[in-house]
């Protein structure tokens, strides 16, 4: 597991698959390829922000705000907090120019070892959890229609889902191009089906069908407030938010990332804030707060008061949603462990690419069959706590490594500048609502960094030991052989595949993490070579 595909030594590159490289891509061998443009980028942002939660149950705001003035003030500050971390990530990902996003951040800034840990809990509960629960609730939604007085057996929607989880795979393994031709499709009519709500909210408020909307009503609360609940509405806003940072993962693949990356980034944080706070100002035209928490699912609800004949458009919507969720968090997650292999952090076979079609089919099987262990294995609604809990903590850890960047390697060249004030609100946002989860759900809080701690010994024993038996390096090797051969893939060329991967000596040694010693200048490897 320790050498990944950045300490790959001459002797590896004369292996079969090395020399088969070559015939994929010519003299200059396989590498990743730069499709994805600025439109592709947007639909990965927007597509990756937008599930089925604003379809389904935005109502998790509204009960814990108490009343709909501050709920939508929420999903307005909630937004703006977003656009500010991503204002940080955008920073970032043009300075160190890496697919892997946070986790290449915060490897490169505090050291193997955190890194290890962002990855390591990406791996065990972040990524298939979250597809896992996007696919079940695209397979629910498809098969109601068929069991219009009953629940779909249970079943059946852990295989539908599986269905769709094995076409999307099929989809990112056989080109890039396809999938974010599938995103950007999804993505648009996401966003079509949404404008359809907005439209009718606006035609709602033209006929007066605004009550809950005038100040009076709107500011009307339905429980006692309480600091500790509008915490609660600000993480679950934050949570809906969810998925802006995952162009990130993709750096090496964008077409000019220098600057369709905060292009990107600018254009998709408003949309959506737009899309959000307006769909829900539509909802409670139709509905009234109490209405709202008592439906299952806000939008189908929303379409047969309003939409008639014409309802069915909503399931379908959420459906299309979901599906395309699915996609953009496989194309994305499959490039951090990606990452995470390049580095040494996991088997070496998942930093290989397939040598014509140049995807990273190793990390994408790997990431399909950890979601199809938590399909047919896991009880999701154990497990959404801890989701929850880890998805919130790491956005902060990686926001702080841009201070640490600025203050303690001031040299790196850094194309976008902004305030530091940017990072420092950001931080004493999530200190405010981490503060108050610890309180409200210290159970909840503990298991998860447990679940997280329980990298360490695995990072030692599987990265830092380098002295391991020859039989496990055999073992190893052979496993690694075997998988090359049946994927038909290679290590992608590093040396010269994008300006963004030509790393030089000098910016190698800045990029060292903080009070580490400065790796080795052999060009083939970006840490000391093992003794």
């Amino acid at each position: 597991m320790e050498k990944g595909a950045r300490q790959r030594t001459n002797a590896e590159k004369n292996h079969p698959g090395g020399s088969e490289s070559k015939t994929g891509s010519g003299e200059g061998g396989v590498s990743l390829k730069k499709e994805i443009g600025l439109v592709s980028a947007c639909g990965i942002i927007v597509g990756n922000i937008i599930g089925s939660g604003i379809f389904v149950s935005p109502k998790g705001v509204l009960e814990n705000a108490g009343s709909v003035g501050l709920a939508l003030i929420v999903w307005i500050v909630t937004g703006l907090i977003t656009a500010v971390g991503a204002l940080c990530y955008a920073e970032l990902g043009v300075t160190i120019p890496k697919s892997g996003g946070d986790y290449s951040y915060v490897k490169d800034i505090f050291g193997g070892l955190a890194g290890f840990l962002r990855l390591w809990i990406a791996v065990l509960v972040i990524y298939p959890t979250n597809q896992a629960v996007i696919a079940l609730t695209f397979s629910n939604y498809v098969l109601q229609p068929f069991f219009p007085t009953c629940f779909p057996p249970e079943l059946g929607l852990r295989l539908l889902a599986a269905i769709c989880l094995l076409l999307l795979t099929w989809v990112n393994c056989s080109s890039v191009r396809w999938a974010t031709r599938v995103q950007d499709i999804f993505t648009a009519g996401k966003l079509l089906a949404l404008a359809l709500i907005i439209i009718m909210g606006v035609v709602q408020i033209g006929k007066g069908e605004y009550f809950w909307l005038e100040p009076k009503n709107a500011f009307e609360t339905f429980q006692e407030p309480s600091i500790g609940l509008i915490a609660l509405a600000f993480l679950q806003g934050s949570f809906a938010y969810g998925g802006w940072n995952f162009l990130n993962y993709v750096t090496e693949e964008l077409v000019d990332p220098y600057k369709n990356l905060p292009r990107a980034i600018f254009i998709s944080i408003p949309l959506v804030t737009f899309v959000y706070v307006f769909a829900n100002v539509a909802y409670v035209t139709a509905m009234s707060p109490q209405e709202l928490l008592a439906s299952n699912a806000v939008a189908v609800t929303f379409g047969e008061k309003l939409l008639g004949v014409m309802s069915w458009i909503m399931p379908i919507s959420v459906a299309l949603s979901t599906f395309g969720g699915v996609n953009g968090s496989l194309f994305t997650s499959s490039r951090l462990f990606f990452a995470g292999a390049r580095e040494g952090h996991l088997p070496s076979v998942l930093a290989m690419i397939h040598v014509k079609r140049c995807t990273p089919i190793p990390a994408l099987l790997f990431t399909a069959s950890k979601i199809f262990s938590i399909i047919f294995t896991s009880d999701l609604t154990v497990q959404i706590p801890f989701l929850s809990l880890t998805c919130f903590s790491h956005s902060p850890q990686c926001i702080s490594t841009l201070l640490m960047l600025v203050t303690e390697k001031p040299d790196i060249p850094r194309p976008i500048k902004i305030s530091l004030l940017f990072p420092i609100i950001y931080l004493l946002f999530w200190a405010f609502l981490l503060v108050f989860s610890l309180w409200s759900e210290p159970v909840v809080c503990g298991i998860g960094l447990a679940i997280m701690l329980t990298g360490v010994p695995v990072y030692f024993l599987g990265v830092y030991w380098q002295h391991k038996p020859i039989c496990v390096h055999n073992c190893i090797k052979l496993i690694t052989l075997v998988s090359q051969k049946m994927c038909v893939v290679v290590y992608p060329n590093v040396g010269e595949s994008s300006e963004t991967e030509m790393i030089n000596e000098n910016t190698e040694e800045q990029w060292q993490p903080i009070n580490q010693p400065i790796a080795s200048k052999d060009k083939n490897c970006l840490r000391p070579p093992s003794p």
